[in-house]
């Protein structure tokens, strides 16, 4: 799918390919783990609903493209944790102005500094997807492709043209090894081209588990770290982190 791959000014976009920088350290993404369950069964690290930033090359400004601004938008500062200020998600910050901006901009936390949204980073995304406008703010790791959805709208990624391209995403990743997940608060569902897996909240020591029939995702069940380490120790199991 052409969508998937694109580039502008300096900033290259291949979205399904991991172009957020995992960092995997208290207060980002939080630790990469690979593990395996039996036959056709493989885990992937939980994605926590926290800031993600996005790898630039060349000079370009972090945080925006050529052309665009944040303007109008603070959704990140209500979807997104904030570790330093101890800012849940789903919550709006305490020194964001919705709307009009944060009133600590000069002096925010590293993480907020490095966070940007895919729409805000490259053309890839339409105007339409703007987080103001779709309601969505939508990032990657290196699992792949996350779409943070206001709480006040939860059902926001199942209008058009969103709902679309998130399934066309899915069936991209399929193919590639990619996860597409909607994270609504803590609610996580895993969307696949066939499938919505609604996995509830899931915990910090809590891992998704992926049952594969070759690249097609069959299943998704929740399962505790501890269970996944004692699983791998048994099997050989390979992990990072």
């Amino acid at each position: 799918m052409d969508a998937l791959y694109a580039s502008s000014g300096e900033i290259t976009m291949p979205l399904m390919h991991g172009i957020g920088d995992r960092v995997n350290k208290p207060g980002m993404l939080g630790r990469h783990f690979w593990g395996a369950l039996g036959p056709k069964r493989r885990a992937f690290a939980v994605i926590s609903p926290k800031l993600c930033a996005i790898r630039r090359t060349g000079n370009a400004p972090m945080g925006t493209s050529d052309e665009r601004q944040c303007g109008d938008c603070t959704l990140c500062c209500k979807v997104m944790a904030i570790e330093a200020l101890a800012k849940p998600v789903g919550r709006w910050c305490t020194h964001c102005k919705p709307g009009r901006g944060c009133a600590i901009y000069a002096g925010r936390p590293a993480e907020c500094e490095a966070f940007t949204c895919l729409w805000l980073a490259d053309g890839l995304l339409d105007q339409r997807w703007k987080p103001s406008r779709s309601k969505l703010v939508v990032t990657t790791s290196e699992d792949g492709v996350e779409i943070r959805c206001d709480p006040g709208s939860p059902n926001a990624w199942r209008r058009e043209p969103y709902a679309a391209e998130i399934r066309a995403w899915a069936e991209e990743g399929e193919r590639n090894d990619m996860t597409v997940v909607v994270i609504i608060g803590q609610r996580m569902i895993l969307v696949t081209p066939e499938h919505e897996f609604d996995l509830g909240i899931i915990g910090p020591d809590e891992r998704i588990v992926r049952e594969l029939d070759g690249t097609k995702v069959v299943g998704a069940t929740v399962v505790r770290a501890t269970e996944l380490d004692a699983t791998s120790d048994v099997g050989g199991a390979r992990s990072t982190g």
